[in-house]
């Protein structure tokens, strides 16, 4: 059988090649002789057809570094661990970025350098918790504090996903509404723009957008079509996303959800930093560079500034009014018990709570809010229409020969 394999030259320099031979074991036995180490040994496969590959999903992420930090825990050595997870059946993209995580810590990289080489899309604090781990020698704790952290973030994600389904399916079936009316129901009404020549402002707004529609079907997709493809390209740009979420925050209650919802997230990832043993500095700086709101993140920064002059963080939360009362206690007795971390994970666990009930809210003024705006839409055209044939009714009732 035919192996590839990569290795290191007295030089410190990198060789690849091919090789026939029975096992991986064989190989490496070859290369040790000629006074090379062996990085890598795998089975030789021929170059596949270029194939579609669906997109790496963050559940994925989890659960393979779920099975990591459950190895580690288990005993299992770092590289063989490593190793184990790039021979799964994971994800092709997880599978390339485990076999170069094992390729570096052969060369002799530390964990978290390998990881950050692999350009995973892992939070900033994933790698700060791995390399604290490495360095009090709490590897498999911290990755599996990690792990939990991405846990809960993507637990948050899907509930806000799922609970916004329902108005979005609501919005877009309304949207679909109206332009069939437009297209469907109102250009069979399009003789009426040259039978009254005096028709209200309303009824020919709505039967000349219905005639435009009508002749235009292709021209108002494509339209359409750009302007979606338009806000997606947005959506997915970091600047746009972080100008729309600072303006939604300014709203009265969404305002108030994404405070929530940011505050419940930093207060985990500080629970998640503590326990690992991050230093309280680092773990403040760390976990304020996750919230999304401007204004959250400029207050939890003067917070941080008051506790590097030395203000307690408790103290330096309520002064900068970072948190509710409840809050601040919470802190406080974290502070004074030495059970910090602790009160950090209650803490996020009281927002979610709060950002849920919140979200709630939210969305009982969004559902009504979208059936009066899209009964609006379709009560307007409905009106167009009948004023619209009343002028002609009135007109033909008042010519010569008319009843």
């Amino acid at each position: 059988m035919e192996y590839d394999y990569e290795a290191i030259d007295g030089d410190g320099q990198t060789l690849n090649g091919s090789q026939e031979a029975e096992s991986p074991a064989d190989i490496v036995r070859r290369l040790s002789r000629d006074g090379l180490t062996v990085v890598g040994v795998r089975e030789h496969r021929q170059p596949a057809l270029p194939t579609f590959q669906r997109r790496l999903r963050s559940r994925e992420i989890i659960v393979a570094f779920r099975e990591l930090a459950t190895l580690l825990g288990a005993g299992v050595s770092l590289a063989d661990a490593v190793r184990a997870q790039s021979r799964s059946g994971h994800h092709p993209a997880l599978i390339a970025a485990f076999d170069g995580i094992g390729r570096d810590l052969m060369r002799g990289d530390s964990f978290q350098n390998a990881m950050r080489a692999s350009d995973l899309p892992l939070p900033d604090y994933v790698h700060q918790l791995v390399e604290a781990g490495e360095l009090s020698g709490r590897l498999p704790q911290s990755l599996r504090e990690a792990v939990e952290q991405m846990e809960y973030d993507e637990r948050v994600a899907a509930d806000t996903r799922s609970a916004l389904a329902y108005p979005a399916v609501l919005v877009v079936s309304g949207i679909v509404a109206v332009m069939l009316v437009f297209v469907v129901v109102v250009p069979k009404f399009k003789d009426l723009l040259n039978e009254a020549n005096d028709l209200p402002l309303l009824a020919w707004a709505v039967l000349a957008s219905g005639v435009w529609f009508n002749d235009n079907a292709w021209l108002a997709a494509g339209i359409a079509v750009a302007l979606a493809l338009a806000g997606g390209t947005a959506w997915r740009n970091d600047g746009v996303r972080a100008r729309l979420v600072n303006g939604a925050a300014r709203l009265p209650i969404v305002g108030d959800w994404y405070a929530e919802t940011d505050t419940a997230k930093w207060a985990s990832v500080m629970g998640a930093m503590l326990t690992a043993r991050v230093d309280l500095m680092d773990a403040l700086a760390l976990a304020a560079r996750g919230v999304r709101v401007m204004r959250r993140r400029s207050v939890l920064g003067q917070a941080v500034a008051d506790v590097k002059s030395g203000v307690a963080l408790s103290d330096a939360l309520e002064k900068q009014n970072a948190l509710t009362p409840t809050g601040y206690g919470l802190v406080r007795v974290g502070e004074q018990s030495g059970q910090l971390a602790e009160m950090m994970r209650a803490l996020a666990t009281l927002y979610q709570e709060n950002s849920a009930r919140r979200m709630k809210r939210v969305l009982a003024l969004v559902e009504p809010l979208a059936i009066l705006l899209i009964g609006g839409v379709l009560g307007t055209i409905m009106v167009g229409l009948i004023l619209a044939i009343m002028s002609v009714n009135e007109l033909g009732s008042l010519a010569p020969g008319g009843p």
